[in-house]
């Protein structure tokens, strides 16, 4: 099997590449940066919204695309001019490209939950109708519609990945407003004092990266009669309070939770950290889950600190 990953150097890209390589698929991995690209891959440099480097990605044929590529929440917000050349211009052009390359083929889209928008309400599950606010998810969700459009029209055979939080991510700036998730993690590993920008009661939707990844590799391969007509499902994901997660983190990590503070942005609440109760049975019927506790979410997610 021949699969394109964009955004391949990413989080999310290296683990699912990695995987998918150990695996024996032949890999193209496409990424703007070619530090992070794992080895064993048919590497592209360049950008994405560059029309020679979707061509070079696409020469040698491909069974499938996984496309995670985009320009993250907080810098999609900070420039909507870039969100919209990458996350919709590009994404829209490469999808069409790959369907004339290879008609049919299967398509994962890695969406956010951040379609839903906020304030959210009092449960979310696969009949919440999608809502967004931020220019991120607005753009996530536009091209939701294109994954099911061209699917509709049999150019794909497309599913959109609604992602919650996926932890812990590397340390350093990701453009991303709900990295204080991973830098908790972060910090906590270091025996560091945290200052967390939202309640000890916030609730978030989290996932570990490696639980991320093989709900990725189960989408290539599930039946999309079993998918909704929208051909999107939401992750199945852990509810978690902060003050909960802060505690199982420091306890694996053999430090005090008494190295958090607490100084809550209702801002950044309202939209990160205010996550409803969250039903998932569409996912869940074509075989996606979540890490199964927090104990083990946690344990995943320290992991890929290591």
């Amino acid at each position: 099997m021949r699969v394109l990953v964009t955004g391949a150097g990413g989080f999310v890209g290296r683990e699912i590449v990695t995987r998918l390589t150990a695996g024996g698929a032949q890999m193209i991995a496409l990424d703007s940066q070619p530090g992070g690209i794992p080895a064993g891959c048919e590497a592209v440099c360049g950008d994405l919204g560059d029309p020679a480097v979707r061509a070079a990605a696409l020469a040698g044929g491909l069974d499938a695309l996984i496309h995670l590529a985009t320009v993250p929440g907080g810098a999609a917000e900070a420039d909507p001019a870039a969100s919209r050349r990458i996350n919709l211009d590009a994404m829209y052009d490469l999808l069409l490209e790959a369907a004339a390359v290879r008609p049919g083929l299967r398509v994962v889209y890695a969406s956010s939950i951040a379609v839903f928008g906020d304030p959210l309400p009092e449960q979310v599950d696969d009949a919440t109708p999608v809502s967004p606010r931020m220019i991120y998810g607005g753009h996530k969700a536009m091209m939701e519609h294109a994954v099911a459009l061209f699917s509709n029209r049999g150019l794909i055979d497309g599913v959109s990945l609604r992602l919650p939080g996926i932890l812990a991510r590397p340390k350093g700036p990701s453009g991303m407003k709900s990295a204080f998730m991973s830098d908790l993690f972060h910090a906590l590993r270091a025996g560091a004092a945290f200052t967390c920008p939202v309640s000890a009661r916030g609730t978030i939707w989290a996932q570990s990266v490696a639980c991320c990844a093989r709900n990725f590799l189960a989408a290539l391969s599930l039946d999309a009669a079993l998918l909704p007509p929208t051909r999107a499902v939401t992750l199945p994901a852990q509810r978690i309070a902060m003050g909960d997660l802060v505690a199982e983190v420091a306890r694996q990590c053999g430090v005090s939770a008494d190295l958090v503070s607490y100084a809550p942005d209702a801002a950044l609440e309202a939209a990160f950290a205010a996550q409803p109760p969250l039903a998932t049975p569409a996912a869940e019927r074509v075989g996606l889950a979540h890490d199964g506790n927090l104990a083990t979410l946690v344990a995943s997610a320290l992991a890929t600190l290591a």
